[in-house]
């Protein structure tokens, strides 16, 4: 009796039941933590525990992008998708020795208030409040469009009415608990969506290779076919359809170093993912969160390989040359939404997947590798629903965070650092709140409405942020005479430049081009590398013919990077 009502449920009214839970959750977490005080807003008291900064912060790094896309990416790129895994983890190396213990001893609440303070300057503060207002938004549609996806997919409603039930829940914890809700908010979201990304890994390791661990299993071999490797299988099966081999990578070294270096850099340039070490106690506390959440993304990281091969495999043996009327149910389901089209273009009724363009009838899109790859391996309803919970989690935790840098940056930095210095407290946490509906309803339009980058919204939000603010922050903080006017110059001109490549190259905006047009053959992805290397160099040189900054800055400077009594703070 209960099996059959188990088994009964199915798998919408299973993703109702997780995700209403999960919800229910999250919006207590919101009314439990709810912000009485800017400072709790933007920064949760500076009072979090590394721990809990630490499953925060990972959840907050760990968006849509990295659950859902980065997965597909590797099923589709192989080798080559091997460059996001390096950068995005390296980035956060950077990150824990370089940035956050410095930035912590700062103790400012946003990216623009330490830049504007460390340089001294107004302008340079609304040069960096335009810069993370366009990194965030830029990232935050990307999220809120991977909502509206899972919302269409699993509780089959309309992509738009799934966006705004996103945007009512993140609208509720964002505005209502500010930093202090979010920062709880994501510790629970880390827990859903790593549970989520591992359950159907190890499931399916140990179906297809016996190993439960994923990712010793998709180097392992195979259950049905001892003594063949998995990853072998893959190759023979890649090349049978013309595509390349699954384990050999095609892009130049150039290129491979370029778009680690700007996913590295891009990484701790992140204003959401820096504001994250500024909710702590200590400076030593920033690094052991620093250290906590790499350890805690590693777990997904070294997965989504794993993930990618055994989707690959699947979706090849399961669709490839099969007769399209008796495709699985969950193909055809896949097909309502739009991501993944079928041409029969020699009127054969079979499903022809190969790398021939012209004779190419099946079109997947990557992001619903990880999504689909339960209901591919035929796991149980529960399992499919769960990784749809875990989906909006990841989701919904980046843009929260990054509705808070938003918020803060118009609130703190523009309206009580520039605007109107003598607002009171309460009218700046009112500023705060009203800033954050606004921007809820401004990344809500982008989801519903996606502008053409949709799909490149990872990669231009890396490169503006590694053009942007990365030479900026090192500089202010291992540069003492680094000044105003050649910090104010570097932004802009990086910033420009990597607009300019991304939108040439990836909309076709300026003439376009194409792959054989790259500038020294590094593509859009990567180009923020070369932005950010023309920031450091336009910065020093314009520092070099103008006048120091004031002793009192340099002093600070020093101040931030003395050892003494390092385990404090000093504001």
């Amino acid at each position: 009796m209960y099996s059959l009502l188990y088994e009964g449920i199915g798998v919408q009214n299973w993703t109702y039941i997780l995700v209403g839970i999960t919800f229910s959750i999250y919006i207590g977490i919101a009314i439990w933590s709810r912000a009485s005080s800017t400072k709790e807003f933007y920064v949760a008291g500076g009072g979090v525990s590394p721990l809990a900064n630490g499953m925060a912060t990972a959840a907050d790094w760990m968006s849509a992008a990295s659950f859902i896309s980065m997965a597909g990416i590797i099923s589709f790129a192989g080798y080559d998708g091997a460059v996001y895994l390096m950068g995005w983890t390296g980035g956060y190396v950077l990150l824990a020795l370089l940035l956050a213990p410095y930035l912590r001893k700062f103790g400012k609440f946003t990216v623009p208030d330490f830049i504007g303070d460390r340089y001294y300057s107004n302008t340079a503060r609304f040069v960096a409040v335009v810069c993370a207002l366009l990194v965030s938004f830029t990232y935050v549609a990307g999220q809120m469009r991977g909502v509206g996806l899972v919302f269409s997919r699993f509780l089959e409603v309309d992509i738009n009415t799934g966006v705004i039930i996103g945007m009512i829940i993140v609208l509720f914890y964002a505005v209502l608990g500010g930093m202090k809700g979010i920062t709880y908010t994501q510790v629970a979201q880390y827990c859903v969506l790593i549970f989520a990304f591992m359950v159907p890994a190890i499931f399916i390791s140990i179906q297809m290779t016996g190993n439960p661990i994923p990712q010793l299993g998709f180097g392992g071999e195979l259950v049905d076919e001892p003594g063949i490797y998995l990853l072998d299988k893959l190759d023979g099966l890649s090349t049978d359809l013309g595509f390349a081999e699954y384990t050999e990578g095609s892009k130049s070294l150039i290129d491979v170093f370029a778009i680690t270096l700007a996913l590295m850099v891009g990484t701790a340039g992140l204003p959401h993912v820096i504001v994250r070490f500024f909710t702590v106690k200590l400076v030593k506390d920033a690094r052991k969160s620093a250290g906590i959440a790499l350890l805690l993304i590693a777990v997904l990281y070294t997965t989504a390989p794993a993930v990618a091969v055994f989707a690959r495999t699947n979706m090849i043996e399961t669709v490839s040359n099969q007769p399209y009327n008796s495709v699985p149910d969950w193909f055809k389901k896949w097909e309502a939404t739009g991501l993944i089209e079928y041409f029969d273009k020699n009127n054969d009724g079979l499903i022809q997947y190969v790398a021939d363009e012209k004779n190419n009838e099946l079109i997947v899109d990557n992001d619903i590798m990880v999504l689909a790859n339960p209901e591919i391996a035929k796991l149980p309803d529960w399992v499919i629903a769960l990784v749809a919970a875990g989906a909006l989690a990841a989701a919904l935790s980046t843009a929260a965070g990054l509705l808070l840098v938003i918020s803060a940056s118009v609130s703190h930095d523009l309206i009580k650092k520039m605007i109107n210095p003598n607002i009171t407290e309460k009218g700046e946490l009112l500023a705060a709140r009203l800033s954050a509906i606004v921007a809820v309803c401004v990344a809500g339009y982008f989801g519903i409405n996606p502008p053409g980058f949709v799909a490149a919204t990872v990669a231009l939000a890396f490169g503006l942020a590694a053009a942007s603010f990365f030479p900026a922050i090192i500089l202010g903080i291992f540069y003492k005479k680094m000044n105003k006017e050649g910090a104010i110059t570097g932004m802009i001109i990086g910033v420009l430049l990597m607009l300019f490549y991304m939108t040439k190259f990836k909309f076709g905006w300026f003439g376009g081009g194409t792959k054989d047009d790259w500038w020294f053959g590094i593509s859009p992805e990567g180009f923020g590398s070369i932005a950010m290397i023309l920031n450091f160099i336009v910065s020093l040189s314009i520092m070099k013919l103008t006048k120091e900054p004031p002793k009192s800055v340099q002093e600070i400077v020093e101040n931030i990077r003395i050892p003494i009594n390092a385990g404090k703070a000093t504001h």
